[in-house]
């Protein structure tokens, strides 16, 4: 009676590892360039959220109100939280705001909103 073993050669468990690490090198650098425009979408999302409660401001006190990352969240209505990463400015003239945001995580986009020019610029 002979028995026979079964199993992988040495060449088959190589040749996987091989097409493994081709399909990791070949996702890793795409995840991390979604990952890179995921954290400058919130960037650009926070930016419009305090655009959108800049004008309910303006709507109910006539006018504009400067703010800053969490003086955005206190001062301006319907803002609870903004997203850790992001870095934001808001400047108040009498006529309207300017607004610039960008992500610490991102890619480096700095977005910027200019309400007397229709909003959103160069994005």
């Amino acid at each position: 009676m002979k028995k026979t073993q079964a199993g992988f050669t040495l060449i088959e468990l190589l040749v996987v590892i091989a097409i493994i690490g081709i399909l990791a090198a070949i996702a890793i650098p795409q995840f991390a360039e979604y990952r890179s425009r995921g954290f400058d979408s919130r960037a650009r999302s926070d930016l419009r959220n305090v655009a959108t409660a800049e004008e309910a401001y303006f709507a109910d006190s006539e006018a504009y109100k400067s703010c800053s990352n969490s003086s955005c969240e206190t001062g301006l209505p319907g803002i609870s939280k903004l997203s850790n990463s992001v870095t934001l400015a808001i400047t108040a003239t009498a006529t309207g705001f300017t607004g610039t945001s960008t992500s610490s995580r991102g890619s480096g986009v700095t977005y910027n909103w200019n309400s007397a020019n229709g909003g959103m610029q160069g994005s």
